[in-house]
């Protein structure tokens, strides 16, 4: 990212203002940083060489107060707006990228990038703080103060002034060999981070395992060398960032001392009076000050920076198009599959490869097949989330229409489609949230009517009745606050099974004519499986469209049809030159009711 990049300015509209008022602030500062020089040179001056008596310093005095004042003011109003500024577009940056990685849908995230991205939008704009109240204020005062009280300098003295024009070039030549080396610093580190994190989430991951094998002591060598490897990448960057620091204040401070001595011959042979070789001589450390501390924070926002470039990759990624149509009633309408076949990147095979499917209403299917076949990526073409490679998700109408996936409005699409993943999103919020999805309402304040079929919302014996089909009111029974027991991100307070159904409960809840299950039975016992497995053929027998992916032999059993989901060895470039599975195009039988 550059000093000052047309990009923040463009993805963070709070970024305009601050820029706006630091700039104004650097103005400020100027005006009082030359008041304050001007008026103590003449102090002391006139004390030194006049013999100015304390009656006629006094008014100097506290003029000079004054402007010492105004000028911390100044100061901290910009350091208060700089972190302000900071936390908003760090905000800013952060939701527009969510949106815009949820926006490019699970396949691009899947493509190695999830643990990148989990990184940038924790650790990584987080570092974005130093580069708004360090960075960008001093890289603004060079925009500003420096060359005001440059031009002022040369009015008091044009010898200094030229001297100061001479030397100022060196520290930023001093800055740009420094800036590359701690870039580069800055982008292994952040790239360091990334590994050491993804590591870190797959031992987390995969502790369950290793503790029901009694391995769970084994990583524990391994998270202290990812430790000591994220400590020696911080290490050398905080000694490129001393190194820097010292290179930098050693050449503003020979520069100065340069000023100084011209000043002083000057002085020594009468060509200039004290109280203007006083004044340049405190504004010159000032004009170099804004320089320094930019080559000196430097480090402090090159972690924010290389991080901001990662952002404004992601958000330069084009989206899909849009699809624009409406999506029909699903209702009386068929879902296809028609020779569907998916590459996910970095893998040698395409799965599914030439899936056919066709669903209808009132029937209950199952996708089945090895892990690894693309049962999930099957599903997922389905709803819109994933793009096929060669075939077409369609719609076909009951009155003979065929559209496809790829061009319906995806809020029409999935306003008529519950789908339950292997790991459903839970809110944070309460149980009763959760399953209704009324999150921020209270449910205490008319537990007897939840909603009315009028609102178009459930009642509460709906609510209950969806439960006990699900196996969930044993487990609402169970917690201590009920239905207002509050739960965590992702679950949290919730054994996988409970969350398991607590989604299947909210599909059961909903009206939606087709329901999406993936592995709706994987973490239960066989008592809670039956019952399951009877609201899941319920669904159907109701009239709607239900597709569930299925390993178990009893959930295989209920199934109407079961279709079998291939993979194939991948060869070329693309997935047209892979080889053709044998899935033959498949058919639902109705469930009976």
């Amino acid at each position: 990212m550059k000093p000052l990049d047309p990009r923040l300015m463009r993805y963070a509209r709070s970024a305009r203002t601050y820029i706006i008022l630091t700039a104004l602030f650097g103005i400020l500062t100027a005006v009082f940083v030359v008041a304050q020089a001007v008026l103590l040179g003449h102090i002391l001056g006139g004390v030194a060489q006049h013999g100015w008596h304390t009656s006629d310093v006094v008014p100097m005095l506290a003029a000079l107060l004054v402007a010492a004042v105004a000028r911390a003011v100044v100061a901290g109003a910009q350091e208060r707006y700089a972190h302000r500024a900071a936390t908003k577009t760090i905000a800013d940056l952060r939701a527009q990228v969510l949106r815009h990685a949820a926006a490019l849908g699970p396949r691009w995230l899947n493509e190695g990038r999830s643990t990148k991205l989990a990184t940038l939008l924790t650790h990584g704009l987080d570092a974005l703080d130093a580069y708004f109240s360090k960075y960008l204020p001093q890289l603004l005062m060079v925009a500003t103060l420096m060359p005001l009280l440059l031009i002022v300098v040369g009015v008091q003295d044009w010898v200094s002034g030229l001297i100061i024009l001479i030397t100022i070039p060196v520290i930023p030549a001093f800055m740009i060999l420094i800036g590359k080396m701690t870039q580069s610093v800055a982008r292994r580190r952040l790239k360091t981070m990334t590994t050491l994190s993804a590591q870190v989430l797959d031992l987390l991951a995969g502790l369950p395992t290793l503790k029901a094998l009694g391995r769970e002591k084994g990583p524990a060598r391994q998270v202290r060398q990812l430790s000591e490897q994220h400590a020696r990448a911080t290490f050398q960057t905080v000694r490129v960032a001393f190194l820097s620091g010292a290179v930098l204040e050693l050449a503003a401070t020979i520069s100065v001392a340069v000023v100084a001595v011209a000043i002083g011959l000057r002085l020594d042979y009468g060509k200039m009076t004290l109280a203007a070789g006083l004044a340049v001589l405190i504004m010159a450390p000032e004009v170099y000050k804004p320089i320094r501390a930019v080559g000196t924070q430097f480090h402090a926002s090159s972690n924010g920076v290389a991080a901001a470039d990662q952002a404004f990759e992601v958000l330069a990624t084009p989206l899909p198009e849009p699809g624009t149509v409406q999506a029909p009633d699903l209702t009386q309408a068929e879902l296809v599959l028609d020779g569907v076949s998916v590459h996910p990147a970095g893998r040698d095979r395409v799965a599914p490869a030439d899936l056919n499917l066709t669903l209808r209403p009132g029937t209950l299917t199952a996708l089945t097949g090895p892990n690894g076949a693309g049962k999930s990526t099957a599903a997922a073409v389905l709803l819109g989330l994933v793009a096929p490679d060669r075939g077409r998700a369609l719609v076909r109408t009951a009155d003979g229409r065929e559209l496809d996936v790829a061009t319906l409005d995806r809020a029409s699409w999935w306003r008529q489609i519950a789908w339950v993943p292997q790991r459903p999103a839970i809110l944070p919020g309460t149980v009763w949230e959760n399953v209704t999805g009324r999150f921020g309402e209270s449910r205490t304040e008319a537990p007897d009517a939840v909603g009315s079929p009028t609102e178009g919302k459930p009642t509460m014996a709906e609510l209950e009745r969806a439960a006990d089909l699900a196996q969930f009111s044993g487990v609402v029974a169970g917690l201590e606050d009920g239905w207002d027991t509050p739960v965590g991100s992702g679950g949290v307070g919730l054994s996988v099974g409970q969350g398991q159904r607590l989604a299947l409960t909210r599909a059961l809840l909903g009206t939606e004519p087709v329901v999406v299950l993936d592995e709706p039975t994987a973490h239960l016992d066989e008592a809670t499986e039956a019952h399951v497995l009877d609201a899941i053929s319920g669904l159907a027998r109701a009239g709607r469209t239900v597709l569930v992916i299925a390993h178990r032999p009893d959930l295989i059993a209920r199934a109407g049809a079961s279709v079998p989901v291939q993979w194939a060895p991948w060869e070329g470039d693309g997935p047209e030159a892979a080889p053709a599975s044998d899935t033959a195009l498949a058919t639902t039988a109705e469930v009976t009711r």
